[in-house]
């Protein structure tokens, strides 16, 4: 025990742990969280058919609405059923855990292999998170730059509703964040290698994530050619991270994250990330909701400096479970690049993007 502690950066991960603990779970109770009118059943498939052809989507909500294990889906799906909210408590309204259990029914509850659905987001102001993205940018220094992402996700297995989105499951994401500068001839100028391992839970409004990840960096042929570099920087993280998003109404969902690299080259082990998204919680169709999300990043070998992100504009949200967010809008970062083979340069874009989170 001495020994794991000796390190003082690794003893910062307890006080982080049970900040974050604290935060999702013990304030919500002082806050009344925990009273049973103010407990989100938790997401499920959205009633498609039950159409309004003015607005052109689902008049029924997408977030947090919960039905009897004795209704089928496809009654559900038919838009007949009307809300329904259980009473079933498995704890008392004393305990602090109150809110992660209140109105869940787990008698439906199975194993399902490639579930559809995830349950913890990406963060869609995050420039880390694996997705599929363009960006058209203008940077002060470097002019203009084209930034693009290629990643999916995989939900392999869920204990859990196989209607809803609630329970446990693990994924897998996997992406590439592609530089290229279209003033010669879209020369690769960078790319960032990164690939996910999270365990996520979800009930009503309550979502925590925890795993692994691991990103390198890599400078394009053409950049170390250009510019006679003849050594690279081997930026590498193998992390373990904790997350939390908590959403106090449908449309918002709030986030903090702690990540602490255990194999690093370059970077230092310590990372927070918080923030926020808000957009449309149901499906919209082809007229789409508007949009804002915001993301800090802090990171240790910046000092705990690191870069903040702001993106707002339209976004449209499908009809299936497993549907993505599609956004388009403006863009402004600020801070160490989001290419980390270029961390310590400090760029400030403005911009426009189009991203598909999952």
């Amino acid at each position: 025990m001495q020994k794991f502690f000796s390190n003082r950066r690794q003893a910062l991960l307890i006080p982080c742990f049970a900040l974050m603990i604290f935060l999702g779970v013990l304030v919500p109770v002082r806050l009344g969280v925990a009273q049973e009118d103010h407990c989100f059943p938790p997401l499920a498939l959205p009633p498609v058919s039950n159409f309004d052809p003015e607005f052109g989507a689902s008049s029924q909500p997408f977030f947090y609405e919960e039905f009897s294990n004795n209704d089928s889906l496809n009654t559900h799906l038919s838009g007949s059923l009307e809300n329904n909210y259980h009473d079933a408590q498995p704890l008392s309204n004393d305990s602090p855990f109150y809110p992660l259990y209140c109105h869940q029914d787990r008698s439906d509850w199975r194993w399902t292999f490639l579930p559809q659905g995830v349950l913890y987001g990406t963060y869609w102001a995050s420039s880390a998170e694996p997705r599929m993205a363009v960006k058209v940018i203008e940077e002060q220094a470097h002019g203009s730059l084209i930034d693009s992402e290629i990643g999916g996700r995989i939900g392999f297995v869920r204990f859990g509703a196989r209607n809803r989105l609630e329970g446990w499951q693990f994924d897998l994401l996997g992406g590439v964040n592609l530089r290229q500068d279209p003033d010669v001839g879209l020369d690769m100028q960078a790319t960032d290698y990164r690939f996910d391992l999270p365990l996520t839970y979800r009930n009503g409004p309550h979502s925590f994530k925890m795993g692994y990840y691991h990103v390198s960096a890599h400078a394009g042929d053409e950049y170390l050619v250009t510019n006679q570099i003849l050594t690279r920087q081997n930026y590498v993280r193998d992390v373990f991270n904790f997350g939390y998003s908590y959403n106090p109404t449908p449309e918002l969902r709030l986030y903090g994250e702690v990540g602490y690299g255990f194999n690093v080259d370059v970077s230092e082990p310590l990372e927070f990330q918080f923030g926020f998204d808000y957009g449309p919680a149901k499906v919209t169709r082809i007229y789409g909701a508007p949009f804002l999300a915001a993301n800090v990043h802090l990171k240790e070998e910046l000092n705990f400096g690191g870069n903040v992100a702001i993106q707002a504009g339209w976004a449209w949200r499908g009809e299936a479970l497993a549907a993505g967010i599609l956004r388009s809008g403006v863009y402004f970062y600020d801070g160490g690049s989001s290419q980390f083979a270029f961390y310590q340069t400090h760029e400030t874009q403005v911009g426009w993007g189009l991203w598909y989170d999952y």
